[in-house]
């Protein structure tokens, strides 16, 4: 292997690709052949790393392929891929400028590359975001219903039918998947037996994190994003805030903190003793968000059911 690396810059129809090695930016069609023809040439070339920028879900195929195809392949935010063109004093913006940006990026920050999912875990992770999808769409259906007139109510009433039986069948499609699995069964059975956490929490922090056990505390909520960062200059003290990592795990896991507040002796006595101590109420929600976080993964990493002394 070489020190060579290779930027890909997603867009919905095209792949723009820049290698460190040369000035030139080729592009490839993001479809099935182009992407087959991309992959053939990204193992012609040898690269320690392929780089590519996350693209609102348009990057998934691509990514997926690469990792089959035996690539180490790191995923990033455009956010620092931005931040690192900025500080190459580079403001233009174009799909050929990003791969460039992008490779120089990879060659420089090193970024990890992405552990290597199974088939199974790609098929889970993309019914779990199917359900997420199908819920946000049938809670603004119902919202439509209590402003829609007497002739639109029927047909939305209908849809509304339609959606909760998808909702269902997904959700008997990941409990199987699910079961099928011994150690995702056993992960899940542990996360449930958090008191105020139920399978709705259990079934996206099993497709969603599997590094859940794998990493240290402060690692994993690095990764899910509920980790502060300060915000410090000199003798100032700025806010500390949460930035980045997986909304989707961050969004269960909010609504979890939520219940866990008031069902959950540990997290509910942690958060009343923030709130006396003055806290505001997002402040101490985040902080109860990151401790469960911190408690399942104990738990899942330590082959732990819930119990009131982990923390």
């Amino acid at each position: 292997m070489t020190t060579k690396v290779i930027g890909i810059d997603v867009g919905k129809e095209k792949l723009d690709v820049a290698i460190t090695t040369e000035k030139r930016v080729r592009e490839w069609s993001n479809d099935e052949a182009g992407r087959a023809e991309l992959i053939e040439w990204v193992v012609a070339q040898q690269v320690s790393l392929v780089v590519v920028e996350a693209s609102g879900g348009y990057e998934a195929a691509v990514v997926s392929e690469l990792v089959e195809g035996g690539q180490e392949v790191a995923l990033v935010n455009p956010t620092r891929v931005r931040a690192f063109a900025r500080a190459e004093g580079i403001l233009a913006k174009t799909d050929k400028i990003d791969a460039g940006v992008i490779a120089r990026f990879g060659a420089t920050m090193k970024p990890k590359a992405r552990a290597r999912r199974k088939k199974e875990q790609v098929e889970l992770n993309e019914q779990v975001t199917r359900r997420r999808q199908l819920v946000l769409i049938l809670t603004a259906e119902k919202n439509r219903l209590q402003t829609a007139s007497a002739a639109m109510q029927a047909h939305i009433t209908s849809h509304i039918t339609w959606l909760q039986a998808e909702i269902e069948a997904l959700e008997q499609q990941i409990s199987q998947a699910i079961k099928a699995n011994p150690t995702w069964a056993e992960t899940a059975r542990r996360i449930e037996s958090v008191p105020g956490i139920g399978f709705v929490t259990a079934a996206p922090l099993v497709a969603d994190l599997p590094e859940l056990g794998h990493l240290n505390r402060q690692k994993i909520a690095a990764l899910v994003g509920v980790a502060p960062f300060n915000h410090d200059s000199g003798k100032q003290r700025g806010k500390r805030r949460i930035f980045g990592g997986r909304t989707s795990v961050r969004s269960v896991l909010y609504m979890a903190t939520l219940s866990a507040t008031r069902h959950n002796p540990v997290i509910k006595a942690f958060y009343q003793r923030l709130l006396d101590k003055g806290k505001l109420k997002k402040v101490a929600l985040t902080a109860c968000m990151r401790k469960l976080l911190v408690i399942i993964n104990t738990m899942v990493k330590s082959g732990q059911d819930w119990n009131p002394s982990i923390s």
